[in-house]
């Protein structure tokens, strides 16, 4: 039994993420003292302190007289730094309660790697918020800092119940009209919403980054929709609406993987064309992994405007 607020807090999974940060690409603007790049300039662009370099970071800033006397490797900082303020936005629709032959169900899912991010940017002393939604936005918990912090979004996520249909650009539009300071915005769900055409999704994640936000999508999906492994011919339910559809399940399953296929594309490569981060996550494979493997290639990347 878990006591309350620690439910997706996975300390195996936790110990394999502790050595990744999610830094962003991007310029960010917040309020406390930190490690990433602000807009604001100071009056003077005279060198101000060093700080150890790690992967990912520019070298042209490197100091190379400090690292002839000491043999390490530090950057001069010459810019006001400041912390990252990311909102997790977790979808919890109807649909993200789906759970075929994955681990978990994708809101489970989508919950321990919300719950883990905002683990890790508590441990980099970066501030953070959770919104949740379905059709509209269900849940506000605001950005912030501090351990007292972590524990209120843990007992958010513990509070989420999948229900209702799906409209995640009209709550994707909401949270771009409501953030003022621009940050990281990183959105765990299924995707699907509006059928099979992504133009709203992505017309609602370039709102975003309108606003100067750095954007990053997390597609959570069971392997049951990935594969559609059903052979049989039966009825198929919407989980949204209820809706039963007697139909021949292998000429289904046919016309399925074509329409899942060209939706994940327009959808990768549309976020791809927007500078928009992307990665798909399939509910089989552990959280602590797919996180793993994609803040490695995150932080790999460095600056790089690929997700």
């Amino acid at each position: 039994m878990n006591s309350p607020g620690t439910k997706y807090l996975d300390p195996l999974a936790l110990a394999k993420l502790k050595n990744l940060g999610l830094a962003a690409r991007l310029v960010v603007e917040g309020l406390y003292a930190g490690q990433h790049r602000s807009p604001h300039k100071g009056f003077s662009v005279e060198f101000a302190e060093h700080r150890q370099y790690v992967p990912g970071d520019e070298t042209r800033y490197l100091d190379w007289k400090l690292l002839a006397k000491r043999d390490r490797l530090y950057l001069k900082q010459y810019e006001e730094q400041t912390s990252l303020r990311c909102h997790l936005v977790v979808d919890a629709s109807r649909s993200m309660a789906y759970h075929h032959s994955g681990t978990m169900t994708k809101l489970e899912y989508a919950c321990y790697s919300a719950a883990s991010l905002a683990f890790l940017m508590q441990s980099q002393h970066d501030a953070y918020g959770l919104t949740v939604c379905d059709t509209q936005v269900r849940l506000s918990v605001p950005p912030r800092q501090g351990k007292g912090h972590l524990q209120a979004v843990m007992q958010a996520l513990e509070s989420i119940t999948p229900a209702g249909e799906t409209d995640l650009p009209a709550a994707l539009h909401s949270l771009a009209e409501g953030i003022r300071r621009r940050g990281l915005v990183v959105v765990l769900s299924d995707c699907f919403s509006g059928g099979t055409d992504p133009r709203a999704l992505l017309d609602a994640l370039v709102h975003l980054r309108h606003r100067k936000h750095e954007v990053i999508v997390l597609q959570v999906l069971d392997p049951a929709e990935l594969e559609f492994p059903f052979t049989d011919a039966g009825q198929i339910e919407d989980l949204e609406s209820g809706r039963l559809v007697t139909a021949d399940a292998e000429a289904v399953r046919r016309h399925y993987l074509e329409s899942i296929g060209r939706y994940l594309d327009a959808l990768r490569l549309g976020c791809q064309s927007r500078q928009i981060g992307y990665a798909l996550a399939d509910t089989a494979q552990p959280f602590h992994e797919f996180l793993a493997a994609y803040l490695s290639r995150r932080q790999a990347l460095g600056r790089a405007n690929v997700g």
